[in-house]
């Protein structure tokens, strides 16, 4: 068992406003020119998706969470996967997305109108 008085003295280190500044400083570039250029990205996929929605007649109270599934489906299109791959981790999005209340074909045609991702083949 770790001392409580050595557990404190670590956290004390580990939070160093200072050092914490300092980091931060060296990588406020690379994050800022990494928010310039993913930002208007995100904007243009959200404004989509509720074009999607609005085409639908989904609630707007709504929007929001139609709008988390489109995040999800973005984070998943940047990463290194594609085809079949990512028409079924779509398909486990839509079923998550479905199980949480959400309409299955307003679910595919985001994934199918903003992403250009197809439903799985079926086996």
């Amino acid at each position: 068992m770790i001392d409580p008085t050595k557990r404190i003295a670590n956290w004390n280190v580990k939070f160093n406003t200072e050092r914490i500044k300092a980091t931060l400083d060296e990588k406020r570039p690379a994050m800022l020119a990494n928010v310039t250029a993913v930002y208007p990205m995100i904007t243009a996929m959200e404004l989509q998706v509720k074009q999607v929605c609005d085409g639908a007649g989904v609630a707007t109270i709504q929007y929001p969470f139609y709008l988390n599934f489109g995040r999800e489906m973005w984070a998943l299109s940047r990463k290194e996967i594609s085809g079949e791959s990512l028409a079924l981790e779509a398909a486990i999005l839509i079923a998550k997305w479905k199980a949480r209340g959400l309409t299955e074909a307003v679910l595919q045609a985001i994934r199918t109108d903003v992403f250009n991702v197809s439903a799985p083949i079926a086996p």
